[in-house]
């Protein structure tokens, strides 16, 4: 089996831990022969080097699908080129849209002063008390894959869809925020160009996963595991649901598939 993984919620806890069973358990698993890979909307540097030890994967899907990366080797990355990039950041402007705009190398954000709503202000602030760093806008062009936003505005939300819908895709997170990337791209993107450069069936693929820019891959994959608090559409849409994170919900998934 090739297995895929959700990050937050699925692989760490809201503290960023990953728990000791989810790492045995994983070990176990490719010690069986199965390949486990994470499959993430975070871009590749948002992705630390810490995290890739504690999960000691096969490979990547970053930002949801747009790159993939298999034991250290970069095997596919899409991103904007400059042109797109300067008039997505034009758009996001002129709508009053904030956004950070992730890159393989770098994450480009407004700082709180910068931002266009209280909501997304705080969300920077959290950002930045995190030890993430930005850089700013205006020396993004052609240096990032996606972006993650606050789109409160009906109006202004609207607009910026109708006029990028032919060239991005738009998931939505809930209360505002919006998962966007290049037309054509997600999770299960990720996986179907994976399979074709790999030569593996679909049918043999299983992912886990928690939140609503996991539905394209839970959907798509051979089985779909389900983490116990995950959104009401994941629930929904899952062949299992297996314990939280923090209570050895891994374990138990992988215990499921038989692959441990």
């Amino acid at each position: 089996m090739v297995i895929f993984f959700d990050i937050d919620g699925t692989l760490i806890d809201e503290s960023e831990q990953m728990p000791h069973s989810a790492r045995e358990a994983i070990r176990e698993a490719k010690e069986n022969g199965h390949i486990c890979m994470i499959n993430t909307g975070r871009a590749a540097n948002m992705v630390s080097e810490d995290l890739r030890k504690m999960a000691g994967m096969d490979g990547y899907l970053f930002g949801c699908g747009t790159m993939i990366e298999y034991r250290g080797e970069i095997l596919f990355h899409k991103t904007f080129t400059v042109s797109e990039a300067e008039n997505i950041i034009e758009g996001l402007r002129r709508y009053q849209i904030d956004a950070v705009l992730e890159g393989a190398s770098r994450t480009f954000c407004p700082y709180p002063e910068e931002t266009f709503s209280v909501e997304f202000r705080r969300f920077s602030e959290k950002w930045l008390r995190d030890g993430y760093r930005c850089y700013a806008w205006d020396n993004a062009a052609g240096y990032f894959d996606k972006f993650y936003s606050y789109m409160g505005d009906k109006k202004n939300r609207e607009g910026f869809m109708e006029e990028f819908g032919d060239r991005l895709d738009f998931i939505d997170r809930e209360k505002g925020y919006y998962e966007v990337t290049p037309k054509g791209f997600s999770k299960a993107s990720g996986m179907e160009r994976m399979a074709g450069i790999m030569q593996f069936s679909m049918d043999d693929t299983v992912a886990i996963g928690d939140s609503n820019n996991d539905l394209s891959m839970l959907k798509r994959a051979g089985r779909a595991v389900a983490m116990a608090k995950s959104s009401a559409e994941v629930l929904k849409t899952a062949d299992f649901i297996t314990t939280d994170v923090n209570d050895e919900g891994i374990r138990n998934a992988l215990k499921w598939l038989g692959a441990i």
